[in-house]
Protein backbone atom coordinates (compact mmCIF):
# COMPACT_ATOMS: atom_id res chain seq x y z
CA UNK A 1 0.00 0.00 0.00
CA UNK A 2 0.99 3.57 -0.27
CA UNK A 3 3.02 5.12 2.72
CA UNK A 4 0.27 7.55 3.96
CA UNK A 5 -1.98 4.49 4.57
CA UNK A 6 1.41 2.60 6.11
CA UNK A 7 1.60 5.04 8.20
CA UNK A 8 -1.43 5.51 9.16
CA UNK A 9 -2.23 1.68 9.99
CA UNK A 10 1.30 1.88 11.89
CA UNK A 11 -0.01 4.92 14.24
CA UNK A 12 -3.27 3.26 14.69
CA UNK A 13 -1.92 -0.33 15.70
CA UNK A 14 0.60 1.73 17.79
CA UNK A 15 -2.59 3.54 19.52
CA UNK A 16 -4.75 0.70 20.07
CA UNK A 17 -1.77 -1.62 21.81
CA UNK A 18 -0.04 1.09 24.06
CA UNK A 19 -2.02 4.47 23.88
CA UNK A 20 -4.12 4.43 26.92
CA UNK A 21 -0.02 3.62 28.80
CA UNK A 22 1.82 6.18 27.15
CA UNK A 23 -0.59 8.42 25.16
CA UNK A 24 0.56 9.91 21.68
CA UNK A 25 4.45 8.58 22.07
CA UNK A 26 2.44 4.79 20.89
CA UNK A 27 0.88 6.23 18.35
CA UNK A 28 3.99 8.22 17.07
CA UNK A 29 6.07 5.14 17.42
CA UNK A 30 3.78 3.01 15.41
CA UNK A 31 4.12 5.48 12.44
CA UNK A 32 8.14 5.29 12.78
CA UNK A 33 7.70 1.12 12.51
CA UNK A 34 4.39 1.18 9.99
CA UNK A 35 7.07 3.43 7.83
CA UNK A 36 10.09 2.28 7.68
CA UNK A 37 9.85 -1.15 6.03
CA UNK A 38 9.18 0.90 2.94
CA UNK A 39 12.57 3.10 3.20
CA UNK A 40 14.14 0.15 1.07
CA UNK A 41 13.28 2.19 -2.09
CA UNK A 42 15.84 4.72 -1.18
CA UNK A 43 18.64 1.86 -1.18
CA UNK A 44 19.75 1.81 -4.84
CA UNK A 45 20.36 -1.55 -6.41
CA UNK A 46 22.06 -0.52 -9.50
CA UNK A 47 19.36 -1.41 -11.99
CA UNK A 48 16.11 -0.69 -12.73
CA UNK A 49 15.30 -4.21 -12.57
CA UNK A 50 16.47 -4.66 -9.63
CA UNK A 51 14.98 -1.65 -8.05
CA UNK A 52 11.66 -2.84 -9.24
CA UNK A 53 11.65 -6.50 -7.75
CA UNK A 54 14.00 -6.04 -4.80
CA UNK A 55 11.43 -3.91 -3.45
CA UNK A 56 9.15 -5.34 -0.64
CA UNK A 57 11.76 -8.20 -0.04
CA UNK A 58 14.16 -8.64 2.38
CA UNK A 59 12.51 -5.40 4.37
CA UNK A 60 9.35 -6.61 4.12
CA UNK A 61 10.45 -10.40 5.72
CA UNK A 62 8.38 -12.26 8.33
CA UNK A 63 11.90 -12.94 10.08
CA UNK A 64 13.95 -9.95 9.21
CA UNK A 65 11.24 -7.62 10.89
CA UNK A 66 10.82 -10.11 13.90
CA UNK A 67 14.94 -9.69 14.36
CA UNK A 68 14.61 -6.24 14.27
CA UNK A 69 11.98 -5.94 16.49
CA UNK A 70 14.13 -6.25 20.01
CA UNK A 71 16.65 -3.13 18.51
CA UNK A 72 13.45 -0.83 17.82
CA UNK A 73 12.44 -1.75 21.39
CA UNK A 74 15.61 -1.00 22.70
CA UNK A 75 15.82 2.22 21.01
CA UNK A 76 12.45 3.22 22.22
CA UNK A 77 13.02 2.57 25.87
CA UNK A 78 16.46 4.56 25.44
CA UNK A 79 14.33 7.36 24.51
CA UNK A 80 11.85 6.90 27.22
CA UNK A 81 13.24 5.23 30.14
CA UNK A 82 10.46 6.07 32.36
CA UNK A 83 8.25 3.61 30.16
CA UNK A 84 10.17 0.73 30.71
CA UNK A 85 7.51 -1.15 32.67
CA UNK A 86 5.99 -0.88 29.50
CA UNK A 87 8.64 -2.95 27.71
CA UNK A 88 6.14 -6.44 26.72
CA UNK A 89 3.78 -3.56 25.37
CA UNK A 90 6.53 -1.91 23.81
CA UNK A 91 7.44 -5.23 21.98
CA UNK A 92 3.72 -6.22 20.72
CA UNK A 93 3.16 -3.00 19.33
CA UNK A 94 6.83 -3.09 17.27
CA UNK A 95 6.09 -6.49 16.34
CA UNK A 96 2.48 -5.97 15.32
CA UNK A 97 3.12 -2.78 13.62
CA UNK A 98 5.50 -4.60 11.36
CA UNK A 99 3.52 -7.49 10.60
CA UNK A 100 0.27 -5.65 9.72
CA UNK A 101 2.32 -3.28 7.42
CA UNK A 102 3.59 -6.32 5.45
CA UNK A 103 0.27 -8.35 6.04
CA UNK A 104 -1.29 -5.27 4.37
CA UNK A 105 0.93 -5.19 1.24
CA UNK A 106 -0.23 -8.86 1.07
CA UNK A 107 -3.69 -7.77 0.24
CA UNK A 108 -1.99 -5.89 -3.31
CA UNK A 109 -1.42 -7.50 -6.56
CA UNK A 110 2.36 -6.86 -6.09
CA UNK A 111 2.57 -8.69 -2.82
CA UNK A 112 5.22 -8.78 -0.86
CA UNK A 113 8.14 -11.37 0.30
CA UNK A 114 7.03 -12.22 3.10
CA UNK A 115 9.36 -15.08 3.89
CA UNK A 116 12.47 -14.29 2.48
CA UNK A 117 15.39 -15.52 2.33
CA UNK A 118 13.88 -19.09 2.76
CA UNK A 119 11.22 -18.40 0.05
CA UNK A 120 11.23 -15.54 -2.31
CA UNK A 121 7.79 -15.81 -4.41
CA UNK A 122 5.94 -12.36 -3.53
CA UNK A 123 2.63 -13.18 -1.67
CA UNK A 124 -0.05 -11.10 -3.34
CA UNK A 125 -3.37 -11.75 -3.64
CA UNK A 126 -4.54 -8.19 -5.28
CA UNK A 127 -7.78 -7.67 -3.66
CA UNK A 128 -7.07 -4.11 -2.71
CA UNK A 129 -5.63 -1.55 -5.02
CA UNK A 130 -2.45 0.05 -4.20
CA UNK A 131 -4.41 3.51 -2.78
CA UNK A 132 -7.53 3.00 -1.39
CA UNK A 133 -9.12 6.09 0.10
CA UNK A 134 -12.11 4.44 1.69
CA UNK A 135 -9.47 2.12 4.08
CA UNK A 136 -7.18 5.18 4.70
CA UNK A 137 -10.25 7.76 5.41
CA UNK A 138 -10.99 5.00 7.90
CA UNK A 139 -8.03 4.51 9.72
CA UNK A 140 -6.99 8.23 9.77
CA UNK A 141 -10.32 8.84 11.27
CA UNK A 142 -9.54 6.69 14.43
CA UNK A 143 -6.26 7.97 14.58
CA UNK A 144 -7.40 11.95 14.74
CA UNK A 145 -9.89 11.09 17.33
CA UNK A 146 -7.08 9.46 19.47
CA UNK A 147 -4.84 11.98 19.31
CA UNK A 148 -7.49 15.19 19.52
CA UNK A 149 -10.00 13.64 22.41
CA UNK A 150 -8.61 13.61 25.87
CA UNK A 151 -6.98 10.80 27.37
CA UNK A 152 -9.18 10.64 30.42
CA UNK A 153 -12.36 9.75 28.80
CA UNK A 154 -10.65 6.99 26.02
CA UNK A 155 -12.93 7.94 23.70
CA UNK A 156 -10.61 8.66 20.81
CA UNK A 157 -8.91 5.20 22.23
CA UNK A 158 -12.13 3.74 21.88
CA UNK A 159 -13.04 4.99 18.55
CA UNK A 160 -9.33 4.54 17.13
CA UNK A 161 -10.14 0.35 18.07
CA UNK A 162 -13.41 0.31 16.28
CA UNK A 163 -11.84 2.05 12.63
CA UNK A 164 -9.28 -0.83 13.26
CA UNK A 165 -11.97 -3.40 13.79
CA UNK A 166 -14.29 -1.91 10.45
CA UNK A 167 -10.91 -1.13 8.25
CA UNK A 168 -10.30 -4.77 8.92
CA UNK A 169 -13.58 -5.67 8.13
CA UNK A 170 -13.35 -4.31 4.70
CA UNK A 171 -10.23 -6.21 3.70
CA UNK A 172 -12.19 -9.19 4.48
CA UNK A 173 -14.77 -7.85 2.86
CA UNK A 174 -12.24 -7.57 -0.36
CA UNK A 175 -11.41 -10.50 0.04
CA UNK A 176 -14.65 -11.78 -0.75
CA UNK A 177 -15.80 -9.73 -3.39
CA UNK A 178 -12.87 -10.48 -5.45
CA UNK A 179 -13.70 -14.66 -5.33
CA UNK A 180 -17.02 -13.58 -6.38
CA UNK A 181 -15.92 -11.83 -9.20
CA UNK A 182 -13.53 -14.34 -10.40
CA UNK A 183 -16.30 -17.20 -9.95
CA UNK A 184 -18.11 -15.38 -12.40
CA UNK A 185 -15.52 -13.94 -14.97
CA UNK A 186 -14.14 -17.98 -14.92
CA UNK A 187 -17.71 -18.99 -15.85
CA UNK A 188 -18.10 -15.77 -18.72
CA UNK A 189 -15.31 -16.64 -20.31
CA UNK A 190 -16.12 -20.29 -20.56
CA UNK A 191 -19.49 -19.59 -21.99
CA UNK A 192 -17.69 -17.01 -24.50
CA UNK A 193 -15.07 -19.94 -24.92
CA UNK A 194 -12.16 -17.72 -24.53
CA UNK A 195 -9.30 -19.54 -23.69
CA UNK A 196 -6.51 -18.70 -21.10
CA UNK A 197 -3.70 -20.10 -19.21
CA UNK A 198 -3.48 -17.44 -16.49
CA UNK A 199 -6.20 -15.27 -15.08
CA UNK A 200 -5.70 -12.29 -13.12
CA UNK A 201 -8.59 -10.56 -11.01
CA UNK A 202 -7.71 -7.62 -8.68
CA UNK A 203 -9.31 -4.49 -7.58
CA UNK A 204 -9.82 -1.66 -9.85
CA UNK A 205 -8.22 1.96 -9.44
CA UNK A 206 -9.03 3.48 -5.55
CA UNK A 207 -11.81 0.86 -5.18
CA UNK A 208 -13.33 -2.44 -4.29
CA UNK A 209 -16.31 -2.08 -6.60
CA UNK A 210 -15.24 -2.42 -10.21
CA UNK A 211 -12.44 -5.20 -10.66
CA UNK A 212 -9.79 -5.68 -13.48
CA UNK A 213 -9.87 -8.97 -15.52
CA UNK A 214 -6.71 -9.92 -17.41
CA UNK A 215 -6.22 -13.21 -19.09
CA UNK A 216 -3.34 -14.57 -20.72
CA UNK A 217 -3.85 -16.20 -24.33
CA UNK A 218 -2.25 -19.16 -25.04
CA UNK A 219 -0.74 -17.39 -27.50
CA UNK A 220 1.22 -15.02 -25.95
CA UNK A 221 -1.92 -12.30 -26.25
CA UNK A 222 -3.86 -10.94 -23.55
CA UNK A 223 -7.85 -10.43 -22.71
CA UNK A 224 -8.25 -7.04 -20.42
CA UNK A 225 -11.61 -5.75 -19.31
CA UNK A 226 -13.63 -4.63 -16.14
CA UNK A 227 -16.66 -5.94 -14.20
CA UNK A 228 -18.28 -3.80 -11.71
CA UNK A 229 -20.20 -5.42 -8.77
CA UNK A 230 -23.18 -4.22 -10.39
CA UNK A 231 -22.98 -5.41 -13.20
CA UNK A 232 -24.97 -8.58 -12.28
CA UNK A 233 -24.50 -11.89 -14.28
CA UNK A 234 -24.06 -11.00 -18.09
CA UNK A 235 -21.02 -11.82 -19.73
CA UNK A 236 -17.80 -9.90 -19.17
CA UNK A 237 -16.43 -7.90 -21.69
CA UNK A 238 -12.91 -8.33 -22.54
CA UNK A 239 -10.83 -6.63 -25.50
CA UNK A 240 -7.53 -8.58 -26.66
CA UNK A 241 -4.19 -6.34 -27.26
CA UNK A 242 -1.45 -8.04 -29.19
CA UNK A 243 1.90 -9.20 -27.46
CA UNK A 244 4.99 -10.38 -29.03
CA UNK A 245 6.81 -13.01 -27.31
CA UNK A 246 8.97 -14.24 -30.04
CA UNK A 247 10.75 -11.12 -29.32
CA UNK A 248 12.34 -12.75 -26.10
CA UNK A 249 13.71 -15.48 -28.28
CA UNK A 250 17.89 -15.68 -27.57
CA UNK A 251 17.38 -13.31 -24.72
CA UNK A 252 15.82 -15.93 -22.31
CA UNK A 253 18.83 -16.31 -19.88
CA UNK A 254 19.28 -12.35 -19.76
CA UNK A 255 18.66 -10.99 -16.17
CA UNK A 256 16.40 -9.09 -16.77
CA UNK A 257 14.06 -11.00 -18.76
CA UNK A 258 14.61 -13.96 -16.58
CA UNK A 259 13.69 -11.53 -13.48
CA UNK A 260 10.61 -10.07 -14.89
CA UNK A 261 9.00 -13.15 -16.48
CA UNK A 262 9.53 -14.69 -12.52
CA UNK A 263 8.11 -11.41 -10.60
CA UNK A 264 5.25 -10.42 -13.26
CA UNK A 265 4.17 -14.28 -12.57
CA UNK A 266 3.45 -14.43 -16.51
CA UNK A 267 1.55 -11.26 -16.70
CA UNK A 268 3.65 -9.28 -19.01
CA UNK A 269 3.28 -8.02 -22.40
CA UNK A 270 6.49 -8.09 -25.06
CA UNK A 271 6.32 -5.04 -27.67
CA UNK A 272 8.77 -3.25 -29.66
CA UNK A 273 9.54 0.68 -29.81
CA UNK A 274 12.03 1.76 -32.50
CA UNK A 275 14.70 -0.68 -32.41
CA UNK A 276 14.35 -1.34 -28.65
CA UNK A 277 12.67 -4.60 -27.41
CA UNK A 278 10.37 -3.64 -24.25
CA UNK A 279 8.72 -5.60 -21.49
CA UNK A 280 5.80 -4.36 -19.24
CA UNK A 281 4.19 -5.37 -16.13
CA UNK A 282 0.78 -5.35 -16.69
CA UNK A 283 -0.44 -5.83 -13.35
CA UNK A 284 -0.36 -1.96 -12.47
CA UNK A 285 -2.08 -0.08 -14.97
CA UNK A 286 -4.45 -0.43 -17.65
CA UNK A 287 -4.41 -0.47 -21.58
CA UNK A 288 -2.41 1.64 -22.86
CA UNK A 289 -1.54 3.55 -19.45
CA UNK A 290 1.08 1.50 -17.61
CA UNK A 291 3.28 1.96 -14.82
CA UNK A 292 6.71 -0.39 -15.54
CA UNK A 293 7.93 -1.19 -18.50
CA UNK A 294 11.77 -1.98 -19.20
CA UNK A 295 13.85 -2.06 -22.45
CA UNK A 296 15.62 -5.31 -21.89
CA UNK A 297 16.83 -5.88 -25.84
CA UNK A 298 17.25 -3.94 -28.89
CA UNK A 299 17.09 -5.47 -32.65
CA UNK A 300 19.10 -3.27 -34.81
CA UNK A 301 21.14 -4.31 -36.92
CA UNK A 302 20.64 -7.96 -34.85
CA UNK A 303 18.69 -8.82 -31.77
CA UNK A 304 20.72 -8.41 -28.83
CA UNK A 305 20.62 -7.91 -24.61
CA UNK A 306 21.03 -4.59 -23.47
CA UNK A 307 21.38 -3.31 -20.15
CA UNK A 308 17.94 -2.42 -18.77
CA UNK A 309 15.94 0.90 -18.62
CA UNK A 310 12.89 1.76 -17.13
CA UNK A 311 10.64 4.05 -19.80
CA UNK A 312 8.54 6.75 -18.32
CA UNK A 313 5.50 6.02 -17.34
CA UNK A 314 2.17 6.59 -19.19
CA UNK A 315 0.21 8.09 -16.91
CA UNK A 316 -3.68 8.98 -18.17
CA UNK A 317 -5.43 10.32 -15.21
CA UNK A 318 -8.26 10.82 -17.52
CA UNK A 319 -8.88 6.50 -17.10
CA UNK A 320 -9.46 7.07 -13.92
CA UNK A 321 -12.75 8.78 -14.49
CA UNK A 322 -13.53 6.41 -17.29
CA UNK A 323 -13.03 3.68 -14.35
CA UNK A 324 -15.78 5.84 -11.87
CA UNK A 325 -18.09 6.00 -14.80
CA UNK A 326 -17.62 2.15 -15.52
CA UNK A 327 -18.59 1.18 -11.76
CA UNK A 328 -22.19 2.55 -12.68
CA UNK A 329 -22.39 1.44 -15.96
CA UNK A 330 -21.76 -1.62 -18.20
CA UNK A 331 -21.88 0.75 -21.73
CA UNK A 332 -18.92 2.71 -20.44
CA UNK A 333 -15.97 1.58 -22.76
Amino acid sequence: MDSLTQLTLGAAVGEAVLGRKVGRKAGLWGAVCGTLPDLDVLLPFGDPVKDFTYHRSFSHSLFVLSLLTPVFVWLILKLHPNSRKYLTKWSWLVWLCFMTHILLDCFTVYGTQVFWPFWDSPVGWGSVFIIDPFYTLLLLSGVIFALVMTRTSQRGHLINQAALFVSTLYLVWSVGAQSYVTAVVEKSLARQMIPYEKLLVSAGPLNTMLWRILAMAPDGSYHEGYYSLLDGYGDVTLTRYESHPELLVNLEEHWPVARLRWFTKGFYKVWQEGSDIVMTDLRMGTEPSYVFSFVVGETSPQRVAVAARQLEPNRDFSLLKKAWRRIWSATET
